[in-house]
């Protein structure tokens, strides 16, 4: 099964906010055995535009695992905390499985 993929790119209005998200957050992603892959507020943008000061990139066991962290009763309650600071946009994706060679 492939993994599942939690991209949020975040215009922090509010640090102070976002560090109480944040603290608030961690116990979701504990709880979802979930791994911070990536944060990064200066990200390297080749071509276009991106939205926001910073990048997160997390990774779950399966794109089931990263909606149900997202739509758990423990990352709710630190949801409002983030949009209250941030302007986000956040998406699920799925892994990409390489399909097996014809040798």
């Amino acid at each position: 099964m492939p993994k599942g993929y939690v991209i949020l790119t975040e215009a922090i209005r509010d640090g102070e906010g976002m560090a109480a998200y944040s603290r608030a957050s961690a116990p979701s992603l504990a709880e979802q055995r979930a791994t911070v892959l990536a944060v990064d507020a200066r990200p390297d943008v080749l071509e276009g535009s991106w939205h926001g000061d910073r990048t997160v990139v997390m990774e779950f066991e399966s794109v089931a695992a990263a909606r149900a962290w997202y739509e758990s009763e423990a990352y709710q309650k630190a949801l409002p905390l983030r949009q209250a600071a941030a302007d986000c946009n956040v998406v699920i994706l799925e892994g990409f499985v390489m399909p097996p060679s014809r040798a």
